[in-house]
């Protein structure tokens, strides 16, 4: 029997792999979809690898897939795991390469039809202030002194240099600093990947974006967050670069012997892993977070960039255009929280790979702020679509450990969307829906087409339905920075 034919329907919106599907399988397997989502994640074997997490030691409660699930390296994309701390074991696999790659949202206090006029001269700024694309090098010249400091300190490094505002601090996840680095568990060549890279936007599905707010679903949390109907806003999306690949790449195979070592046994060989305790397992948190720090630098700085464009064509400070954070949240992560299980508080090593954490109101971790709403969700959609912005819901934090989707999620490989299109057709056909475009390479914009990717309203209502996180505000893209 298939595992589709396995699948129990909880309600419309959950799915359950029972874990009786395979011997060993350690709890069920939990996909939040609709009947076409779920169908688009039946086409790969990222179900599959749902039922594979299970077998991870120390898992809690279920092995989760978000709506954006589609296949990845050992984890789903859109895969959840929480493990315990104390029992259980980490896997580079359910991170995944680009650490803590994430996105963060800049508003304005400028209506879209206030600078409509300024798009085109803004979007030929930014390409040229942004550096991006494979291998692009930034305007940051980092020595080993500064990396140190930069994978010990995370943004507060970026601010004593004089890039972005002290403010952001307080509107960056774990306020720009995440815990537990250890720059000496980087590697000489994760460094030497580093140096240079600070910053960047690099390529594949990272972009910067310009958007106008379309929609509101929720006016009080929107209030709070201050974002309104018609607003000019900037997403940024991108991760650790060649430094946080080069973290994972060295800690598979760390990992790969330390699963033999422990005896552990597994379905796959990509979701190696160690004990969260043993010496492999916390020298691969410490690095994981020092290549964290560094991707929150890189967005920190690729605001800064975006901040002087926006003043060298609009002749005002980014003060007075009201240029401030709404927040900067990761998709791929193993984090401590504490999480409520069987009625008990547990510290679990949540591990999100290609999925947002979002907590509810109150959490003590979200800035003063937000603490009435919950925690701000950006969720990037594709670059001719929507993207969204939601807020953490106490449900979701009851069934998903806070968590809630990352993005819209492939519809198709790379190489089969670049058959459909090619790049001059995708710019052209953006240029038609009034949709600006600078990209590093025309050639590559095919493999990021709208039609390589789920619907991301589709997406979102999911998430919005099954009440892992709600519905607050709509974007459209104005402008595209592309890799």
């Amino acid at each position: 029997m298939s595992l589709k034919d396995k699948l129990e329907k909880l309600t419309p919106y959950k799915w359950r792999i029972p874990k009786s599907y395979k011997p060993g399988m350690r709890v069920d397997g939990i996909i939040y979809a609709d009947e076409r989502l779920l169908q688009a994640a039946a086409e790969d074997q990222a179900m599959e690898q749902v039922a594979n997490v299970a077998f991870l030691p120390g898992i809690q409660k279920a092995s989760l897939a978000m709506p954006d699930i589609h296949w990845g390296y050992g984890f789903a994309i859109g895969g959840v795991a929480a493990i315990d701390s104390d029992t259980g074991v980490v896997s580079p696999g359910g991170v995944g390469f680009d650490i803590s790659c994430g996105v963060r949202l800049l508003k304005t206090n400028m209506m879209h039809k206030d600078v409509k006029q300024h798009i085109e001269p803004l979007m030929h700024e930014l390409g040229r202030n942004i550096p991006k694309g494979v291998g692009s090098r930034g305007h940051i010249k980092a020595n080993h002194k500064d990396m140190e400091e930069m994978l010990s300190t995370g943004i507060k490094w970026a601010v004593r240099k004089g890039y972005g505002w002290k403010e952001d601090i307080e509107y960056t996840e774990e306020r720009g600093t995440m815990p537990g680095a250890d720059p000496s568990k980087v590697s000489k060549r994760a460094y030497e990947r580093g140096f240079e890279q600070p910053g960047t936007l690099g390529a594949g599905n990272h972009f910067l974006e310009l958007q106008e707010v379309v929609e509101i679903f929720n006016e009080d949390t929107a209030r709070v967050f201050g974002l309104f109907k018609g607003q000019f806003v900037v997403m940024i999306h991108s991760g650790s670069r060649g430094l946080g690949h080069q973290v994972c790449t060295d800690f598979l195979r760390v990992m790969e012997q330390a699963s033999h070592e422990h005896g552990i046994e597994l379905p796959d060989r990509q979701l190696a892993c160690a004990p969260i305790n043993s010496q492999a397992g916390k020298d691969y948190l410490a690095a994981m977070a020092a290549a964290a720090n560094y991707a929150l630098i890189n967005r920190h700085c690729l605001a800064h960039w975006t901040r002087q464009s926006f003043e060298t064509v609009l002749k005002k400070s980014a003060e007075s255009m009201g240029m401030e954070l709404l927040y900067d949240i990761s998709h791929n992560t193993a984090k401590f929280e504490e999480h409520l299980v069987d009625g008990q508080m547990k510290k679990l090593c949540v591990h999100r790979k290609g999925a947002t954490r979002a907590f509810a109101a109150g959490h003590p971790d979200l800035p003063a702020a937000y603490q009435n709403v919950g925690q701000p969700v950006i969720i990037p959609g594709d670059m001719g679509r929507a993207s969204y912005i939601l807020v953490g819901d106490e449900q979701g934090e009851l069934e998903s450990f806070a968590s809630t989707c990352h993005g819209a999620g492939r519809l198709m490989s790379r190489k089969k969307a670049s058959k459909v299109m090619r790049g001059f057709e995708v710019k052209d056909d953006m240029a038609k829906k009034g949709i600006f475009v600078e990209a590093g390479s025309i050639k590559l914009l095919s493999e990021e087409a709208s039609y390589a990717y789920k619907d991301v309203s589709n997406v979102v209502d999911v998430c919005h339905n099954a009440g892992l996180s709600k519905k607050v505000a709509k974007v459209r893209p104005l402008g595209v920075v592309k890799g």
